[in-house]
């Protein structure tokens, strides 16, 4: 049987991270590689004693030994680990998907069929990412802006779903539209990426899209959370002024950094709010766009289930 698994470097609680493995062990991963980019001994405890859990604290020892020293960036301290484990998995998984704690994937056929009805040759998969609308109960409903394909009407769908800032959005989201990649352990050389994966200078070699699994991203909770993040993400993460426009500069485009700081300079704090307002929240307004474009899809995620099957001793946090 095709087995899969996970790693992530992850700095969050405790709830968080139990949350994201419970969720992945229900879904059928075989082997999640957790590795704890900040101290979290309760979570390094719980993980240790799962046996579909392999969890690594990345202390000043570890990085020592790993790299000579800690990267300052967190994106290179992801790309490390996940190389790392790549490297540890070839004899425990057949697949390994490197992700971030706020994402999970969603799928109608189990993922391990769908990996083994792959061409031997396959090896890398892609899972295209959907975003969540900020404000629903995920374990109730969960409502997402699924991806829109590059295929010559990418920029009507998205200015039809958000009217004022669409031109600005790449494929309409507010973070990555590339998704994430399913790698076929055992190939020598390999080195992940983010989004991406190479082989001796190839990038992704014989790659193939899988149109049946998302990658739910949690990007926005609701406005709180978005906003206590904005500064980080801005600095730091997926709004960074070294990140590129959705459209060329000759037509007019600008980064999500430039929008940002236009939005926060002309009107401050609500600039920003009427900006989430069309594009993240979940409003019956944005559900109907979504739903009239058949970008809309509703779904579940049973947290509280998968923890107290899985760390039951965690099921109150």
């Amino acid at each position: 049987m095709t087995k899969w698994g996970i790693v992530a470097t992850i700095k969050a609680d405790t709830a968080a991270i139990l949350r994201f493995a419970a969720y992945h062990i229900e879904l059928g991963a075989h082997r999640i590689y957790i590795y704890l980019d900040a101290p979290n001994p309760e979570a390094q405890e719980a993980l240790r004693n799962h046996p579909k859990t392999r969890v690594v604290r990345c202390d000043e020892g570890y990085w020592k030994r790993l790299n000579g020293d800690r990267p300052d960036m967190h994106q290179p301290r992801q790309t490390l680990n996940a190389t790392r484990a790549y490297k540890r998995a070839r004899d425990e998984v057949d697949w390994l998907i490197h992700m971030d704690v706020d994402e999970f994937l969603v799928a109608d056929t189990p993922i391990a069929e769908t990996l083994a009805a792959l061409p031997d040759g396959t090896q890398c998969a892609r899972a295209r990412p959907m975003e969540l609308l900020a404000g629903c109960d995920p374990q109730v409903e969960a409502a997402f802006k699924t991806f829109v394909p590059a295929n010559g009407k990418r920029e009507q769908v998205v200015s039809a779903l958000y009217p004022t800032y669409g031109e600005h959005l790449k494929g309409g989201f507010l973070s990555h539209i590339a998704g994430k990649l399913f790698v076929r352990t055992g190939i020598e050389g390999l080195k992940f990426r983010i989004h991406n994966a190479f082989v001796k200078g190839e990038t992704n070699p014989n790659h193939v899209e899988l149109p049946d699994l998302h990658l739910a991203h949690f990007h926005a909770l609701d406005w709180d959370t978005w906003y206590s993040h904005f500064e980080y993400r801005l600095n730091e993460g997926s709004y960074r002024a070294d990140l590129g426009p959705a459209r060329s500069r000759e037509r007019g485009g600008i980064t999500m950094h430039e929008l940002f700081n236009m939005l926060y300079d002309e009107d401050g704090k609500a600039g920003l709010k009427a900006f989430f307002q069309e594009v993240c929240a979940d409003t019956p307004e944005l559900r109907a766009r979504l739903n009239a474009q058949n970008h809309l899809l509703c779904t579940s995620f049973p947290f509280d289930t998968a923890v107290a099957k899985n760390f039951p001793e965690f099921t109150n946090i």
